[in-house]
């Protein structure tokens, strides 16, 4: 968690002030002063301070703010799932159609969870059980409500309202069968299942492209005006809260920095931080193009096949997760690579990174003799130095066991480098992406999100790359602490000459990024240009899909502010 700014410091003094709303409704759902108690020894005494908020029928209100500000745990709060016994809710109130959650026996919390609040965590992945089907999983929901009727026929159905394809077989499946927009979906059919009156959605859609964010998000709108849901929205994601938004609620170190309509917010923050917060999105436009230098990468027809699963008498065919995919990147130069989540974009980098061997095709670096891919032995570890990975994940991208120092350092010990001249290199490196270079003692656990990205980073500048392969390296930061990553790839790149291939699904990362984008879909290239003309005057048609389904900032507000 970060220091208390001067920002929270002045809210401290100067409370905000309730926004004018109608009352003449009943809320579903109320918060009133709630305050929630962190461990003592940390940067600040809450997690969440003097919380206030209402939510009516058919209404969403989003609560926006860093990691760390208190969103999830304010949402964990609601339904009094804390994360461990020394976070606490210390006092306040939090009414459900007038009754008080905090004031509830455990049998009574037990009927009201699934039952009169559904709750869509961030990641269904870790959420759902890997060991049941799907069907099963929200089968148990209706069983541990007792629903009335045919409650086969209502798993069934859920499933067919969240909009997934061929209910009877999917329902059959287990998680890990299918892909992060299906199990989303599985989620949300789960949440709703009991009818519940208020839905809790914490970041949703955080990790998914851009076309399942747009069905997920018509998903929730749909089901909130068929059913009358009060949705309680938590993103960093401004472009969804023009979408979805009716109020916003935005959070800094627990207290309430900002509450208005979407209109007022988006489109005339009072707060100086919400306005920082806005100025970091990235805006959908091509940034001045760099000179051209020599070409560092180039491979040609690279293929990639997955064989197919299932038993013997029932096996899927096999997959051409890449299929025909040529590349020329030059030194200096980012070329992103986008598209959906099974388009291919991570198994080409993988390829690349020589993670995951190839099928057919070839690649070669400058001033390096012959097929990379193929390279063995000494060939092999010397290609190590000249290739680095940035991945998605930096929680699982260092080992929780091994202090930073000696993560950054391992590269260039392994290489032959003594361990005390990598260590001190390490230092440097740790100042060079903005981190205390004395933090080299020091374990991931004790970083944020955003500070162990920073961290994958310098560490793989300790091999002095040529090539850096970036894999969603801020897909799941917030916008901030993303706007600080891209400009420290940024200014690396541009110092060092650094060729860059940025995978994303993120268009306006990419037009921050890139000199070029390449659009994949299905494993094969569909279209490769100039970021301005990918953007301004795409040609193929699933292009034109991806960015019509970018949630912008500026036409959700302008057409919330267009009269009738």
């Amino acid at each position: 968690m970060r220091p208390v700014s001067a920002d929270a410091k002045q809210m401290r003094a100067a409370p905000i002030a309730e926004p004018a709303v109608a009352t003449a409704q009943a809320a579903l759902l109320e918060v009133r002063n709630l305050n929630i108690a962190l461990p003592s020894g940390g940067d600040r005494a809450l997690a969440v301070d003097k919380l206030s908020m209402r939510i009516n029928g058919g209404q969403t209100l989003c609560v926006v703010g860093e990691s760390g500000s208190g969103k999830s745990l304010a949402a964990a709060a609601l339904v009094r799932l804390m994360p461990s016994p020394e976070v606490r809710i210390q006092s306040g109130e939090i009414l459900l159609e007038g009754r008080d959650i905090l004031r509830m026996s455990e049998r009574e919390l037990l009927a009201v969870r699934g039952r009169r609040i559904g709750y869509i965590f961030q990641d269904p992945l870790s959420c759902l059980n890997p060991l049941e089907r799907v069907g099963h999983q929200i089968r148990e929901v209706l069983d541990r409500h007792d629903w009335a009727g045919d409650r086969q026929g209502r798993m069934l159905q859920l499933l067919h309202d969240v909009g997934l394809p061929d209910p009877s077989v999917l329902a059959m499946k287990y998680p890990w069968q299918l892909s992060g927009g299906q199990r989303q979906r599985v989620m949300i059919a789960i949440a709703i299942a009991a009818d519940p009156a208020v839905l809790i959605a914490d970041e949703p859609t955080t990790a998914l492209d851009v076309t399942t964010q747009a069905q997920i998000l018509a998903l929730l709108r749909g089901l909130q005006q068929r059913l009358g849901l009060g949705l309680l929205l938590i993103t960093h994601d401004f472009g969804v809260v023009a979408e979805m938004a009716d109020e916003v609620l935005v959070l800094k170190d627990g207290l309430t920095m900002e509450r208005g309509t979407a209109t007022q917010v988006l489109g005339a923050p009072r707060a100086d931080y919400t306005q920082r917060l806005l100025k970091a999105v990235p805006a959908l436009a091509a940034r001045p193009q760099r000179a051209k230098a020599e070409t560092l990468l180039r491979a040609q027809a690279l293929t990639k096949r997955w064989p197919g699963t299932g038993s013997w008498w029932r096996k899927s065919p096999p997959t051409l997760a890449v299929n025909d995919v040529s590349i020329d990147l030059a030194a200096g130069e980012t070329l992103a690579v986008v598209g959906e989540s099974g388009s291919g974009k991570s198994t080409l980098a993988r390829v690349l990174a020589r993670l995951t061997t190839r099928d057919a095709g070839t690649a070669q670096i400058a001033d390096t003799p012959g097929d990379y891919l193929q390279a063995q032995g000494e060939q092999l570890r010397a290609l190590r130095r000249v290739i680095q990975v940035v991945f998605q994940d930096p929680y699982a991208s260092l080992n929780p066991r091994r202090t930073v120092g000696e993560s950054i350092a391992a590269g260039p010990v392994a290489a032959g480098v003594p361990r005390a001249q990598a260590l001190a290199k390490a230092a440097e490196l740790l100042a060079r992406v903005r981190l205390d270079a004395g933090s080299i003692h020091r374990y991931p656990n004790e970083f944020s999100g955003g500070q162990r990205q920073r961290i994958v980073i310098a560490r793989a500048l300790a091999m002095q790359p040529r090539l850096l392969i970036a894999d969603e390296p801020v897909s799941a930061l917030d916008v901030s602490v993303q706007a600080e990553i891209l400009d420290l790839l940024d200014e690396i790149q541009a110092r060092e000459r650094i060729g860059m291939i940025f995978i994303t699904h993120d268009l306006r990362v990419a037009s921050r990024m890139a000199d070029r984008i390449m659009v994949m879909n299905r494993g094969r290239v569909v279209e490769v240009g100039l970021t301005e003309e990918i953007l301004n005057s795409p040609r193929h048609d699933y292009t034109r899909e991806l960015l019509a389904a970018i949630p912008r900032i500026e036409a959700a507000t302008k057409a919330r502010t267009t009269p009738d």
